[in-house]
């Protein structure tokens, strides 16, 4: 159950953060609600998700697939450039939480 609520807790995340694009500096109001909803959403999951799943594993999963996504979002969907730097460093995030994972379990 602890890893369905990280999960949700990354897609709200996610719609949160892609919505702020679009607020464009909270000036546009729907936009501005589904950030501010998307992140409180998003801490409400990740602090249930606590109850079950180690603090660092959850949160390096949290941001570390958060952050991939929102990059991804922005590359295929917001015309930013995937230069090979930015996919190097995408890469790397996701070492990163795999390598966490394999070293948290005991």
């Amino acid at each position: 159950m602890g890893y369905a609520l990280l999960a949700g807790a990354i897609a709200a995340e996610v719609t949160a953060t892609t919505a702020m694009k679009y607020s464009e500096g909270f000036s546009r109001l729907w936009p501005s609600v589904v950030t501010a909803v998307g992140y409180v959403l998003a801490f409400a999951l990740l602090a249930q998700t606590l109850k079950t799943l180690s603090i660092g594993t959850a949160y390096a999963i949290w941001a570390g697939v958060g952050t991939a996504a929102v990059a991804l979002i922005g590359i295929l969907w917001m015309g930013e450039p995937a230069g090979a730097a930015k996919l190097v460093g995408l890469a790397l995030i996701i070492v990163g939480v795999v390598v966490l994972n394999l070293g948290g379990t005991h």
